[in-house]
């Protein structure tokens, strides 16, 4: 009797331990498209370790789940966009997120197709921009910017094809999800691909694009990529850890020497 009174005074005092444990258990996860995203997470990983933080990293190769997920609570946060493409998620799916701290920002890249430069563009040219409201505009101000279309001005981050008051070569826009450009770059005479999905693909907008946002241009500002959470968490201490290491000059570094000037850091 006494021996089985042991044994349950043992299995109670182990379980006792572990709901302990597991109170203490800090973890934060955050869903991120893989290039550079969740790259630049991994480098966090280590900082937040050190604050006995655990950062699990949920890849997703859309815009949409991660943002979605964030919202329903399977992830804590996510890491992948910027305000402009955030407001509009928003306003379209009724969510309720809200950015904590900017931490990068990827100049957009016009990239050659079957065409190989801006001064043979043919008349009737096709070229490819993402078809999500945010970032078709800002194709389409690259495309503005360098001659090959013009737009009526009132449109400005809500322009789309329709806004295009000028078109000397009579280029065809196509429209097409932002993960599907560089796989159907081939396909068209040029394409104006985000700066993850260019990445991901081995192309960096610096040396390969034919064109790309300045880092001194409006862009910079307003599409820098954001930590995103829920609205009510933002100044949760485990968000709040992890803002603090996106935006540590460790990262920063890391984005620096890592995707020489395809990615730039926001920290001054």
């Amino acid at each position: 009797m006494k021996k089985i009174l042991t044994i349950v005074l043992i299995a109670v005092f182990a379980l006792s331990l572990a709901s302990c444990g597991k109170k203490d258990e800090k973890t934060i996860t955050v869903g991120a498209t893989p290039v550079p995203h969740a790259e630049i997470l991994e480098v966090c990983k280590d900082i937040l370790a050190k604050e006995g933080i655990t950062l699990v990293i949920k890849e997703f190769d859309d815009y949409v789940i991660p943002n979605t997920s964030t919202e329903d609570g399977s992830l804590d946060a996510n890491y992948f966009q910027h305000a402009p493409y955030l407001n509009s998620f928003n306003e379209e799916r009724g969510t309720h997120l809200v950015p904590v701290c900017a931490v990068h920002y990827e100049p957009l890249g016009l990239y050659p197709g079957k065409t190989k430069s801006l001064d043979s563009i043919p008349d009737g040219a096709k070229i490819a921009v993402p078809n999500d409201t945010s970032n078709e505009a800002r194709a389409l101000l690259l495309l503005e910017y360098n001659g090959i279309i013009k737009l009526d001005p009132s449109a400005g981050l809500n322009a789309t094809a329709l806004d295009i008051t000028e078109n000397p070569h009579n280029v065809e826009i196509v429209e097409m999800e932002a993960a599907q450009l560089t796989a159907h770059l081939p396909d068209v005479d040029l394409a104006v691909i985000n700066g993850n999905y260019a990445l991901n693909a081995g192309l960096n907008a610096t040396r390969d694009s034919l064109a790309f946002e300045t880092t001194d241009s409006v862009a910079a500002e307003t599409y820098a990529n954001l930590l995103v959470v829920k609205e009510g968490n933002e100044n949760n201490e485990l968000v709040q850890a992890l803002a603090k290491a996106l935006t540590s000059d460790e990262v920063k570094k890391f984005i620096e020497e890592k995707y020489e000037g395809s990615v730039v850091s926001m920290v001054g």
